[in-house]
């Protein structure tokens, strides 16, 4: 059972990270959820309207005129590069992040009675050379579920973290090999 942190009346922010699948269209998803009203919804506000070259906050939907709920910012990570990146970016990742949220509330690991109080801005990475929307939609549907309830959960605990401290790798750069 997720228990949720309330102070002064406020939801207490949560931040949330997870990384999902291989390859091209592995999905890597960070989100931070809070209150309207607090620093939350002034980074949400702010994100939208600065948009820059290559990166195009907008609000993310579940189909056309049915935002998800809480009110997500889809922010993209990576720059978008031509058209299959776009379009891989804005339909199966902004769909699989919009159906993750509302998984996420289904499940109750966001409280379906707060969704209309609270933000929620997802940084979203698409691979450029990601091609198949299916596995693209499949595994940022399941990132966003899951760093939301990293977030929830305050996860990682800090002891893992510390156990992970000196065996560090990514995507991106593989654990050196002994010799």
């Amino acid at each position: 059972m997720i228990e949720f942190e309330v102070l002064s009346g406020s939801f207490v922010t949560q931040v949330g990270e997870a990384f999902v699948g291989s390859g091209a269209e592995a999905a890597h998803i960070n989100t931070v959820l809070g209150s309207k009203g607090g620093p939350v919804e002034t980074a949400w506000v702010t994100a939208l309207a600065t948009p820059r070259a290559g990166h195009i906050p907008f609000v993310t939907t579940l189909q056309p005129g049915v935002p998800a709920k809480p009110m997500t910012l889809f922010v993209n990570k990576a720059t978008l590069e031509g058209d299959r990146h776009s379009t891989m970016t804005w339909g199966p990742a902004q769909a699989g992040v919009a159906s993750g949220v509302l998984w996420a509330v289904a499940d109750n690991v966001v409280p379906a009675e707060l969704v209309d109080d609270l933000l929620l801005v997802v940084a979203v990475w698409v691979n450029p050379e990601a091609s198949d929307g299916d596995l693209v939609y499949a595994n940022n549907r399941q990132a966003t579920r899951d760093a939301l309830a990293a977030g929830a959960q305050r996860l990682p605990v800090v002891g893992d973290a510390l156990a992970a401290r000196d065996t560090p790798y990514n995507a991106y750069w593989p654990p050196p090999t002994e010799s």
